[in-house]
């Protein structure tokens, strides 16, 4: 015969006799076992006597020690306790000071029996799956893994080898891969393993610079050379003499100064804006991009001669969907790290909550990927991220060979836009790309930085997709 299974029980503290009798008579319908305390100190009392209850329904105004005063007696207790709280004043104070003293949820006065209930049932459930998580693990070792580069799968150890036959030269390195991929952390491994590392790394994300401006940024400029250069200003090269420089998203910038990298590359000079003197730099530069750049170079959009000085060795970051087997390391270091830097007082990840994770496609690689643990681990209600933690979006796209949501619909919008034999105003690309663009400003109020920072562009790459043809070409 199976032993019979325990009964949750449900501490409900409140100086108001009338809300305790009411809250018990609730819970106890649905077979909970309810005990009581008529004071925030009673309360924390018998919480200290032990043992803890499964549940604690918690008023925040009460006579003598608040309910938020309470609340944090408990915790330092009992950090893993789960804990309601009651309140008759639902300002925004209340909330946001409820969850940021530990409390899973809170309940307006007076209640609706069905809402205390279904709290109650969702709180036990949460108690019973963190129960369930087991023993934290660790699958790797932090230490092991000081440059932040993380996993063991055969494509991340081709990575590896070449990273370590560079880091004994000098030679120029390209590193290409999707956005997110890890780029910059390579370009930093190269650099901490080679003698330069005494030296400074500066990157420089050339998306982000205007045309107008990266010049300066990169080479510095004169006073008075163009309008608001108050004073001599030293560039990128010149203050990364002797060190390492990182180029990202090289295949955004202009011929202009494409022209002035390849002289710095053959010559080790340059000059700065506005400027007749030849200065000498001793620089190592490692490039990156996203984009396809022989593609560019075909387009005559990226000098020839640059590509073949920029890529003596490249470098190629695998998507993390190409790499699926390192992502229970990759969270794992999440996971650590957070618990280091005590961001978050998670410290595990359910089984259930891993399946998901390694189904997703991330299409934002670690770096989505690295997102999505640390804010789950924030609004985790216990020390172990589950699967409710996950954000909807992950939980809902991540089912086995189920297509990304986007697929089906983007399959039709394209096959309508190719189908039709009409003259376009815009090539194709750029066309869906605008529409795109006009679609998420819309959503984020005309805002162009929520906008840019939501697609993964500049401001300025931006402006330039909502720019019709004609205006391109004006």
């Amino acid at each position: 015969m199976e032993p019979a299974t325990k009964a949750p029980t449900i501490l409900v503290i409140d100086d108001d006799a009338e809300i305790r009798y009411s809250l018990s008579r609730v819970l106890s319908s649905r077979g909970y076992v309810v005990t009581e305390a008529p004071s925030g100190e009673q309360g924390v009392a018998a919480v200290k006597k032990g043992p803890a209850p499964d549940l604690i329904y918690l008023d925040i105004r009460m006579t003598g020690m608040s309910g938020l005063e309470a609340l944090q007696h408990i915790r330092s207790v009992n950090p893993k306790q789960l804990v309601i709280l009651m309140t008759a004043f639902g300002t925004a104070q209340t909330a946001i000071e409820a969850m940021k003293f530990g409390a899973l949820d809170y309940i307006m006065k007076p209640f609706d029996p069905q809402r205390v209930l279904a709290l109650a049932e969702n709180a036990l459930k949460t108690h019973a799956d963190l129960r369930a998580v087991g023993d934290y693990k660790p699958t790797i070792n932090t230490e092991d893994y000081k440059e932040g580069i993380v996993g063991s799968s055969s494509v991340m150890q081709e990575v590896f080898k070449i990273v370590g036959q560079v880091t004994a030269s000098d030679v120029t390195v390209m590193i290409t891969g999707e956005s997110g991929t890890g780029k910059e952390l390579v370009a930093r491994s190269i650099w901490k393993h080679s003698h330069r590392a005494g030296k400074p790394f500066i990157a420089v994300n050339c998306a982000a610079i205007p045309d107008n401006l990266i010049e300066s940024e990169l080479f510095g400029h004169e006073k008075g050379s163009f309008t608001g250069a108050t004073g001599q200003r030293m560039g990128k090269f010149e203050l990364c003499d002797g060190g390492t420089i990182f180029l990202d998203e090289i295949g955004d910038m202009a011929l202009a100064t494409q022209t002035k990298i390849l002289r710095v590359l053959q010559q080790g000079e340059i000059q700065r804006v506005g400027g007749t003197e030849t200065i000498r730099v001793d620089v190592r530069i490692i490039a990156a991009t996203n984009k396809d750049l022989e593609a560019i170079v075909k387009a005559k959009a990226f000098r020839e001669d640059l590509y073949y000085r920029l890529n003596v060795v490249r470098i190629k970051m695998p998507p993390l969907r190409d790499r699926v087997g390192d992502i229970p390391q990759i969270v794992d270091f999440c996971v650590q790290n957070l618990v280091k830097q005590r961001k978050a007082r998670t410290s595990r990840v359910s089984p259930e909550a891993m399946a998901v994770l390694t189904r997703h496609t991330w299409p934002g690689n670690v770096r989505e990927l690295e997102n999505v643990v640390y804010r789950s681990a924030v609004i985790a209600q216990g020390d172990a991220i589950l699967v409710k933690d996950l954000p909807a979006e992950i939980r809902g796209g991540s089912t086995g060979d189920t297509a990304h949501p986007f697929a089906m619909t983007l399959d039709l919008a394209l096959d309508y836009v190719i189908e039709q034999e009409r003259a376009l105003d815009q090539p194709l690309l750029a066309q869906i790309e605008r529409e795109i663009v006009l679609r998420v400003l819309a959503s984020c109020g005309g805002d162009e930085a929520a906008a840019a920072r939501r697609l993964g562009i500049t401001k300025a790459g931006l402006k330039k997709r909502l720019k019709p043809a004609a205006a391109e070409s004006a």
